[in-house]
Formats: C-alpha cells, structure tokens, sequence
C-alpha cells in the first residue's frame, strides 16, 4: 500500500514536522501522545490552504472588530457631544427664564441637538433593523414635489448652518404622483445630503438634481447630489458601504455620526431594486446618484376653479416666473407677473379702473426693497381684501402658518412646484377660499373631547400642552386596560378622537384598540385612533393599521401630522 506525506500538528496548532510512512487511512486521524499533546495527521497541501483560509477569516473579523470598537469609541463621543448641548443648554435657559432672549437661543439650540441626537439614534436602529432582516418597504401613493419639499425643509438649516450654496435642479419631471416608499426615499437623500454638508469646507457648493425617465410601466427616479468637499480616497471608496465605517482625516476629526448613512443608503437602494454610483476625488469632491425605478399614475389636472379668473404672481426670480408663465399659459389661465409690490400696486390699480379686478395673487420671492413676504401680503390684503392670498415658498408651513394667516394668506404651495402641483393647489386654494374663513394655525376643538392614552407623565403632559391650544377637553389613561375602561364607561359619541401610545403597561396600545374595536356599541367602530408611538418603522405603522388604527404619529411628537388629525375631526 502507497505511504503517505504527511504533516503532523499538535494540539495547539503547532506544525511539528513532515514525515513519510502512513496509510490514506491513517491520514486525517488523530493519535494521542503520552505528553498530553495529540498529532493530527493530514495532508500537508490540504492543511496549507486550511492555514490561509483561517488567517483570512481571522484577518476579517479582527478588522470588523476593530470597526465596531472604532464606532463604539465615536458614538461616545457623539451621543454625548449634542446630550451636553442639550443639559448645558436646558441648565442655563433655567437660570436665565427672565430673558426672553436667551432663553429663546437656548431652546433653539436644544432642539437643534435633539434633532442631531435622533438622527444618530435612529441610524443604528435602522441598521439594526436592516441586518434582522424586518425591513419592509412601503408601496404607496406620494407627490413628488411633497418629498422634495420635506427633504429640502430638513437639510437646509444644515446647508445654512455652515454657509453652503446650494442649487436644486429638476429637469424632466414628466410624472408627480409616484408609489412607493417616501420616507426611505427621503430619508436616503437627507442621509446624503447631510455628507454632502459635513464633507464639505464652510462656503461650498452643493448641486443637487431630481429626474425621471418614463416608460409605459415605470418611472426611473434620478437623484444626484454633488459636492465640492474634501472628497475620499480610493481605498475608503472601497469600504465606504461598509458599517461603521468613517473617513478619518485630520481636517475632519470634528464631525459627528455613526458610520452607518452609506451602508444603509444602499441597503434600503437595493431592497427598491435600485441603483447607486458614487464617484469622488480628494480635494476636488463627492457626486453620489441613485436610480430607482418605481410605478407612477398620470394625475389629471383640474383647473374648475380657475376658469374665468385672473391671477397676480409676484415673483422677482425671472427662472420660476417663467415656470409661472409656461404653466398657466398651457392651462389657460389668465395671469399677470409682477417683480415688486410697488408694480403690484400699479396693475392693481390699473385692473380695477378697467373693472377686471385680480381674483387672487401668488406671492413668491420677493425683491430685497419690497419688505418681507408678510409686509406684501398685509398690504395687498388691506387694498383688497376679497382678494385669495396664495404664498408659495420653501419655508416650513408649519412654522410660519400663524404669520401667514395674520397677514392674509390663506392658501401655501410649497416651492419647488410642478405643473400638476401647481394647477391643481391653485384650483384648490380658489375652491377652498369661496366663503370660507381664514385657516388657523391651530384648529378649534370646543366641545370636543380627546382620550389621551400615555403611561411616560412627561410626554403626557407635552401632549396636553399641545392638546390645550385646541380648547379641547382632554382625559387621561396611563395604561390601555385604563384607557378601554374610560371609553366603555362613558356615553356613546364622548369622544370625538383617541391618541394612543404603543408600549404601555398591563395593556399596550394594540392590545387596548382592539378591545375598543370589539365592544357592542356604534362609536367603538368609528371612533378614530391615532398611534403617538415612537416606533415609527414601516412594519410598526402596519401592526398599528392592522390592530384597528387608523394612523400614525410618530414621536418625537410629529406636529404636522398631529395638527393634520386634529383638523380633520374640527367639522
């Protein structure tokens, strides 16, 4: 029988020597020794390239390791960058609660760091959640000019904060209503604008452009964001879609967050079928695009409203009041276009010497000698008051809703606009505006009542604070058994609405909606109820709809979905 060469090993995995004289079937074996050692007897090529194979993988998880040390260390360091903020600031607010003004920088900067600390926390439970395999991704029905809208609202303190120019260019925006999931798809584009931000020197540049190219069946979503930042290697392009991974830099060693924004970006970019290219260059910049396909519908326009009418635009920026031309013109609709309030005054003027008065005025980018866009307004309203005041900006609504209204808008499209946007926010905010009030920033709910279900006291009372503005009555359930006793004891038709947290003791809020939703009476079928949940995950949202819910807020307390629930139960 052939003999063998073999290698001998012992038991720690020392290679002792070579050596001839075994059967095939002896090869592999072990043979204890009477030292305590044991001799592993294989084939020396086999055991060579076991040998490699080991220190590879060694070499892997020692790097992995090293990356999550490396991520531990950062997060220390940047969880507790923006919490110091937050009781540092919060400290002196109290020792200062006279002085109106810097108790107001105070509670600016606070909620600044809030808002940087929520986005590092909601990285790693994204990622957590992505690696668990539990991400869903939403198929639903979204304007585009809303996600562009949001998403510009959310980088641009960012953009602003660190003296960046920026310019948004949407070319071929053939399609507005889109399905799929916005809030991926905006959270991946604030996750690579914000880079864009933090990469970049103060005084950049930073381009960003939004396309589509349309078949029959689908619409291909072209995002691009292009920066004239510090750029990156080619060895960390490698990794840069690797956890945890950060480019390190000395120029760099000031910036905050988890390492994860990438790796998640093309996690979610492929859970969409998507695509995504990054190209960069050191000193010179980063140009990062996605490309994701999705189903779209073909919106019809309507423009009842705005048969017979004349609009005033004041608009100083020539490129969008060409916008305003081209699309009014195509949905005949008789409109004038002036660059200045005083112009304004002129046409007005004019119009209403020839009996053609302006049925409503758009109110855009003002010039810097025209005062603000509230001084504008306030006098178009005090020289016309049956005139509809329609503001189109890309300020956050939600912010400036109160001034806007005092001074007599009553109507907001959010810039950037398109066709079917703009038409159809036109004809609604002209439909809306015959004989109705002026909006408020907080609806009227006299005489309504509200369950407010909440077992954390704090949160309680943030949301009945929030709650009071509306002059709604308000009770309180701290737990959901609480809360199912509270609506089966009272009158039928009592409540007008149920707010109702998730994670609570005795009973959680799916558990308490679906004793509600079961209980012989008319109301417990109708009545609405709203999860305030920080669990604000796609799966989350659907455990809530399938419990018997009607929708989701998410916490921290989301006001515009909030204030949107509230109006819908004012009537």
């Amino acid at each position: 029988m052939e003999k063998k060469r073999i290698a001998i090993i012992d038991q720690k995995g020392r290679m002792c020597y070579h050596t001839e004289g075994f059967t095939q079937e002896e090869v592999c074996s072990q043979v204890p020794l009477s030292n305590g050692d044991t001799l592993l007897l294989c084939d020396p090529d086999e055991r060579d390239q076991e040998i490699s194979s080991l220190r590879m993988r060694l070499s892997d998880a020692e790097e992995a390791n090293m990356a999550k040390e490396t991520f531990l260390s950062n997060m220390s360091h940047d969880i507790r960058t923006p919490m110091n903020a937050i009781v540092g600031m919060t400290a002196l607010a109290k020792n200062h609660i006279d002085e109106k003004g810097r108790v107001k920088d105070a509670l600016s900067k606070i909620e600044m760091a809030s808002s940087h600390l929520l986005s590092l926390i909601n990285d790693v439970l994204d990622m957590s959640r992505i690696n668990s395999g539990r991400m869903q991704i939403a198929n639903k029905r979204f304007s585009l000019s809303d996600l562009i809208y949001e998403t510009m609202t959310i980088v641009k303190p960012q953009i602003e904060g660190k003296h960046h120019s920026y310019e948004l260019k949407l070319d071929q925006i053939d399609v507005e209503t889109l399905f799929g999931d916005a809030l991926r798809l905006r959270q991946m584009y604030v996750n690579i604008i914000n880079n864009a931000v933090k990469y970049t020197p103060e005084n950049g540049n930073i381009v960003l452009s939004i396309s589509e190219d349309v078949t029959d069946d689908q619409c291909v979503l072209i995002f691009s964001c292009r920066d004239n930042g510090i750029g990156m290697t080619p060895e960390f392009l490698k990794r840069i879609y690797d956890p945890f991974e950060r480019a390190e830099s000395t120029t760099i060693s000031k910036i905050e967050g988890t390492g994860l924004g990438m790796s998640i970006v093309r996690k979610i970019t492929e859970a969409m079928s998507g695509t995504i290219s990054i190209t960069s260059e050191v000193g010179k910049g980063t140009t990062v695009s996605l490309r994701i396909p999705m189903a779209y519908e073909k919106e019809k326009v309507q423009t009842a409203s705005l048969k017979g009418k004349h609009l005033l635009i004041l608009e100083a920026d020539e490129a969008i009041a060409e916008i305003y031309h081209r699309y009014l013109h195509e949905a005949e609709v008789e409109h004038t276009i002036v660059n200045s309030a005083s112009e304004a005054l002129s046409v007005m003027t004019e119009a209403e010497f020839q009996g053609k008065n302006f049925d409503a005025a758009i109110i855009g980018k003002e010039q810097k000698d025209s005062g603000t866009i509230y001084d504008i307004a306030g006098y178009l309203h005090r020289s016309r008051p049956n005139m509809t005041l329609i503001l189109i900006s890309e300020e956050k609504w939600e912010q400036i809703e109160y001034r806007a209204n005092r001074s007599g808008i009553t109507s907001f499209i959010p810039l950037p606009f398109f066709r079917n946007s703009l038409i159809n926010g036109l004809n609604r905010a002209i439909q809306e505006a015959s004989g109705e009030e002026t909006a408020k920033a907080y609806p009227d709910l006299s005489g309504k009542r509200i369950l407010l279900v909440e077992d954390n006291l704090i949160n309680r009372e943030i949301a009945r604070e929030i709650l009071s503005m509306t002059t709604a009555a308000v009770d309180d359930a701290e737990n959901g058994q609480r809360a199912v006793e509270l609506f089966a004891s009272s009158a039928e038709g009592a409540y007008s609405l149920i707010l109702m947290d998730i994670q609570m003791p005795v009973l959680d809020g799916y558990g308490a909606t679906k004793a509600i939703r079961a209980l012989e009476r008319k109301d417990a079928k109708t009545i609405p109820i709203y999860a305030m949940t920080a669990n604000t995950f796609a799966e989350d949202v659907a455990k809530a709809r399938n419990a018997g819910m009607n929708g989701h807020i998410a916490k921290p307390i989301d006001m515009n979905a909030l204030m949107q629930v509230l109006k819908s139960i004012e009537d």
